[in-house]
């Protein structure tokens, strides 16, 4: 890492959006952690490309500026903004931790960074540093799963075969041993639930109807399919956000004759059951530690350096429908 001359004063690198499709690279400079603070270096980030998809083409509604500001974001949306949510990276300075200690992070992709001791959660032996960028979608899975507690049935199915509706069915499955279907259009998540240990039905027709699903598809079809497998009395489950897109959805049909329930999960405030006895630190570290998984390594399906972020932003944004996790490396 470069370090200017006077004095201790160094230069990390950070990836902007500017909401317009493209993006950046930006230097800025880094003193000294003050009291409290820590300096890390990063090793991988891990792009969410839902939601990072969104501020990159700057599709976050006006009404939720505010509310989908990431922890450490810098800038305002719909850009320039410094975006993200998924680093891992060890500790290279501050007085809290030993140097060398592998950390996650809730920061934006950025080559070093300071932040507060307590907004880094140290690894666990199991959990690799490769591994770890998992950790901003499992600890959103974890909370579905949480609020669907009260929902619970042996009748599931994930609808959407994206990161967080892998992750959400895979908990589903760890927690409650129940089998779990996925729909998912794309072919390849056949192999990908085969190692997870859930059941690809594809996209096309099922015999069953579920009385609990998760829908994670991010799409109008996806909620209107959850709907047609929506058993009598079910709850979906709806994990998707849609930016500043609208949903047309037949609730003229069976939604009223069937007493279907939607219930909206977003990992901005955790799940009312666990509220009392969870904050967002301890739901965050109880998220790592279930990545002791290998098998979990099947969602990471790309990686690339740092200095082809803009690029490979770009791409994913466009579309990229055979990509679960792209992780992001960066030089020591």
């Amino acid at each position: 890492m470069k370090t200017e001359s006077g004095g201790n004063r160094r230069v990390a690198r950070a990836f902007w959006s500017h909401g317009n499709g493209q993006g950046e690279i930006r230097e800025e400079t880094l003193l000294e952690p003050p009291t409290g603070a820590l300096l890390v270096d990063t090793l991988y980030s891990a792009i969410s490309k839902g939601t990072e998809s969104l501020v990159f083409r700057g599709g976050v509604p006006r009404s939720e500026w505010d509310r989908m500001a990431c922890p450490f974001q810098e800038g305002r949306f719909p850009g320039p903004v410094k975006y993200g949510y998924a680093s891992v990276g060890r500790v290279a300075g501050g007085d809290t931790l030993a140097k060398g200690t592998p950390v996650f992070a809730l920061y934006p992709h950025q080559t070093r960074y300071i932040l507060p001791a307590e907004a880094v959660i140290p690894l666990p032996e199991k959990v690799s540093s490769e591994r770890a960028v998992l950790a901003a979608n499992m600890e959103t899975a974890l909370n579905a799963v949480w609020d669907a507690e009260a929902a619970r049935a042996p009748e599931l199915c994930v609808i959407g075969g994206g990161m967080v509706g892998l992750l959400t069915g895979y908990l589903a499955q760890r927690f409650w041993g129940e089998e779990v279907w996925v729909f998912d259009p794309v072919e390849s998540r056949a192999a990908i639930c085969e190692k997870l240990g859930l059941r690809y039905a594809g996209a096309g027709g099922h015999p069953e109807r579920f009385s609990l699903l998760f829908h994670a598809s991010a799409t109008e079809a996806g909620l209107r399919r959850a709907l047609d497998l929506a058993a009598f009395e079910a709850t979906i489950i709806e994990l998707s956000w849609y930016g500043d897109r609208e949903v047309s959805l037949p609730l003229g049909g069976a939604f009223h004759s069937q007493r279907l329930a939607i219930q909206a999960s977003q990992v901005g405030a955790v799940a009312p059951s666990r509220r009392q006895g969870a904050r967002h630190r301890e739901r965050l570290a109880e998220a790592i530690g279930l990545l002791d998984d290998p098998a979990l390594d099947v969602l990471i399906t790309g990686e690339s350096p740092f200095e082809d972020l803009p690029q490979v932003m770009a791409a994913l944004a466009s579309g990229a429908p055979e990509t679960l996790c792209h992780r992001i490396r960066y030089s020591d």
